[in-house]
């Protein structure tokens, strides 16, 4: 029952910023929160990928290479919403960006490492939002 909704894409040119949100409705089994959220992107062509995951009781992030010191995640608890603040755009970080969430530890954590190490998760997140898109125009 919960959703989740992405907003904030949009096309600007290389070099400016944008910042992508994500807010959770509805409810899961035992009305609690998410125990992680996290962005993913997918090109024309290409594979889906991790940008950036987030705990969401203790802020801790985490990002793939290609966007460290460019991006943020973030988090605003009392408004169920997570952020992604990208700046310095490049081309190649036109995709379609989705947003999602999952309550357990250990499939967090297995996403977690499998966004630093390059490697694709054996389980997906359980709830994916709808997507916004982001193109960046040189």
């Amino acid at each position: 029952q919960v959703q989740l909704r992405e907003s904030g894409g949009g096309s600007v040119q290389a070099g400016r910023s944008l910042r992508l949100s994500c807010v959770a409705s509805g409810y899961t089994y035992e009305n609690r929160d998410s125990h992680c959220m996290a962005w993913f992107r997918e090109a024309p062509g290409k594979e889906r990928e991790g940008v950036a995951m987030i705990y969401t009781g203790g802020d801790k992030a985490y990002y793939t290479d290609s966007v460290k010191g460019r991006f943020t995640i973030s988090q605003d608890n009392a408004k169920k919403t997570v952020y992604l603040q990208m700046n310095s755009l490049k081309p190649e970080d036109t995709a379609m960006y989705y947003c999602a969430a999952d309550w357990s530890p250990v499939v967090c954590e297995t996403n977690i490492e499998a966004l630093e190490t390059k490697r694709a998760a054996t389980t997906d997140l359980e709830v994916w939002g709808q997507g916004t898109l982001v193109t960046v125009s040189s």
